[in-house]
């Protein structure tokens, strides 16, 4: 089981995954290495981003960031989880009960990770570089207190 070192980072992690869904219409990150100092995340993508993009990408997670939505989870039933959720990366033994983690009504996936109570704790966002190999965007990015 991956153990994340910062639930802040982790936290941010969500909304970045949301936030990219929503404006590129992408998967959520296919790979990602969450560290307390920096963190990246690696989308499924056919081009780099723009400074434009880079600029709204941020504008909007911190947005959702300065909302000081709850993070919660709940747990629903495999079957039930199947047709609402992603649950391809989830291991063939996984409990029936699958855990689903919510930031406010913004973003919702299953996630074994640990995670902040609120938005308010994890501070600014900032893209610090992207990169594009082949059909992998990267996106690395870091947290202010």
């Amino acid at each position: 089981m991956k153990q994340y070192v910062d639930p802040r980072m982790h936290t941010a992690e969500h909304i970045l995954n949301q936030t990219m869904v929503r404006l590129f219409g992408c998967g959520r990150c296919f790979s990602s290495h969450i560290e307390k100092k920096k963190s990246k995340c690696d989308y499924l993508f056919d081009r780099d981003l723009t400074e434009e993009e880079v600029a709204e990408i941020e504008r909007r997670v911190n947005h959702v960031i300065d909302q000081n939505l709850p993070v919660n989870e709940e747990f629903v039933n495999r079957a039930e989880a199947g047709p609402l959720f992603d649950t391809n990366r989830l291991p063939e033994n996984a409990d029936q009960m699958i855990r689903i983690v919510r930031v406010g009504d913004y973003d919702a996936c299953p996630c074994i990770g640990e995670h902040v109570a609120s938005t308010e704790a994890i501070g600014e966002f900032r893209i610090t570089t992207t990169s594009h190999e082949g059909e992998v965007l990267r996106v690395r990015f870091k947290l202010t207190p």
